[in-house]
């Protein structure tokens, strides 16, 4: 809370496109190689600043009153009661195992936002994890605060997960005049994976009754035959409003569809992110190609009809260290490869400034926006694992900057503190300190971005290096954690905040040095090697591309032509 999380469109030309921030990834257990379940998380933005937020455990006196102030401007929103007891939070997971992430998809403009309403989604998120100790009571906690206090955002889907269970929530509010929201949420049955982007993906689902209940039967959500769960007049309200034809069938309506219809925009710039990661784990979704890039296909009342599927199985079984490579992809492999086209330069760079839209010759045309951008100001996988205590088992992998060159390290949400260089008030976006894991991070991947193809290779290498460590050390913790747990809770809690805080600021440390090494290397255009025993390093000067060469001649002509 009180961080700047301003969104940036994907199209500054196409007024209907959604704001295109974040992407999450989510992991049930039949789907990871160690049966934890895990969801990833890129809170994207050029103006928030990366660091890790903490809550500690509390217990309140009656009547206590919690101040809600937006996550994104920092503005006050007003009161609410606090809780008796509220839960330890690091980042996005508590003490619990417990982990909420988000994306904004917007939907219908006249849905955003009404008058009194204190609830935004970024307060909804921390102030449930201080509330709520697994999924399904999340969901509670989280309806129930919009239900009470109004909604003030825009449309989102909502990633929650705990040791047993995944679930995807997707909640719009209901405009000026109204209180509250109207949602879906469903549970990612086991063996699946799911992802969204900005963009809404729940379209049909079912109203059995049994696997599948109202918000007036919210009190059954910990059934576990409940796999669905929605607000009572969700299809009522779309009537009403005119979204929904009033002599439609119910079970024929379409969350996503009615509340948030995908257009050119939110497929080319935020379902593409969710097909590209369902396609690393599943070779069969070629077939949504054309769909991805924009090319939608619709029914008579509007509906698009070659829509990827809300979850798919995967053909093989991932582990924590694949998941962080998931949030890695700049279209590699695809005919929209970033590093190929002539945007790329002559150092194939993935990236493109904003705007992301731009319009020549009256033909509007577009920067592809992929699931790693530089934009990013945190990212990270949680990973939940049932077979261990909650204080051992839940793992924040947590990383600032482009998730492309940053490196996760293992935070344990029991964790009483955080990394100091990582910790909330070391420095600003407009506050430069190379005591902090953000601006350390973005020296390096800033000075990557002008010699990309040079200089990235050694980052990733570094990256999964430490990456590689981290996990192999955790696995060698995990037993012996959990034996101390059994005997000295305290203790052990504290032996992990340790071990967390003393691995972020080494990291931060290291960093920091890499960033001294490679601007010596690469500095002035060169590539130097030291070599042993001599003063001066070894200089390379790579030729630069015939392709880029040509297009230098082609728009100077004879200018630069070496006269005999």
């Amino acid at each position: 809370m009180r961080k700047f999380y301003l969104m940036t469109l994907l199209l500054a030309t196409v007024a209907t496109a959604p704001a295109s921030a974040c992407t999450n990834f989510l992991f049930t257990r039949g789907t990871t190689k160690d049966g934890s379940t895990m969801v990833t998380y890129a809170a994207d933005s050029h103006v928030l600043y990366g660091e890790l937020y903490h809550w500690p455990a509390a217990k309140w006196p009656a009547g206590s009153m919690l101040d809600i102030y937006e996550w994104d401007t920092g503005k006050f929103m007003g009161k609410i009661p606090q809780a008796e007891q509220t839960y330890n939070v690091v980042g996005n997971m508590n003490e619990h195992q417990l982990s909420i992430a988000e994306t904004t998809y917007g939907g219908r403009p006249e849905l955003a936002g009404q008058e009194g309403a204190i609830m935004d989604y970024g307060s909804l998120i921390y102030v449930t994890l201080q509330r709520a100790k697994n999924a399904r009571e999340a969901i509670a906690v989280m309806t129930d605060l919009v239900a009470k206090y109004g909604y003030a955002s825009s449309g989102e889907s909502f990633s929650i997960i705990d040791p047993e269970e995944v679930w995807i929530m997707e909640m719009i509010g209901k405009g000026k005049g109204e209180k509250g929201a109207v949602w879906v949420a469903r549970m990612v049955p086991d063996g699946y994976v799911c992802a969204h982007a900005n963009q809404a993906r729940i379209t049909t689902f079912p109203l059995d009754g049994r696997t599948s209940i109202s918000s007036d039967k919210i009190h059954k959500i910990h059934d576990k035959e409940v796999t669905t769960v929605y607000s009572k007049d969700v299809i009522a309200f779309a009537k009403q409003k005119g979204f929904y034809p009033a002599n439609a069938k119910n079970t024929d309506f379409s969350f996503s569809d009615t509340y948030a219809p995908v257009d050119f925009g939110g497929c080319r710039g935020c379902e593409i992110r969710v097909w590209a990661f369902f396609n690393a784990v599943n070779g069969n979704m070629a077939q949504y190609w054309d769909y991805a890039k924009g090319k939608i296909e619709r029914d008579a009342k509007g509906y698009a009809t070659n829509r990827m599927p809300l979850w798919i199985k995967p053909d093989r079984k991932v582990d924590v260290l694949e998941v962080m490579d998931f949030m890695r992809d700049h279209l590699e492999g695809t005919e929209l490869d970033m590093s190929k086209d002539p945007g790329a330069g002559p150092y194939e760079c993935p990236y493109r400034w904003r705007p992301m839209g731009y319009e020549v010759d009256g033909q509007k045309y577009v920067h592809e926006r992929t699931t790693a951008t530089q934009q990013t100001g945190f990212s990270f996988v949680a990973q939940c694992r049932n077979w261990l205590p909650n204080a051992v088992g839940g793992i924040l992998w947590f990383g600032v900057d482009d998730a492309a060159s940053t490196v996760y390290f293992p935070m344990y949400a029991c964790s009483t503190r955080v990394p100091r260089t990582f910790a909330e008030g070391n420095g600003s976006m407009m506050e430069f300190t190379t005591d902090a894991a953000f601006w350390v991070f973005n020296q390096v991947t800033n000075l990557a971005y002008t010699r990309y193809n040079a200089i990235h290779p050694e980052i990733r290498a570094k990256q999964k290096a430490l990456e590689t460590q981290y996990a192999q050390f955790v696995k060698t913790l995990d037993s012996g954690a959990a034996e101390m747990y059994a005997q000295n809770p305290e203790g052990t809690i504290e032996f992990l905040t340790n071990y967390s805080c003393n691995t972020g600021d080494r990291l931060t440390a290291d960093w920091r040095n890499f960033y001294g090494y490679l601007f010596c290397r690469y500095m002035d255009g060169n590539i130097k090697t030291a070599v042993p025993g001599e003063k001066n390093p070894k200089v390379e000067q790579p030729a630069l591309p015939e392709w880029y060469l040509r297009t230098i001649i082609e728009k100077t002509g004879d200018k630069l032509k070496v006269l005999e």
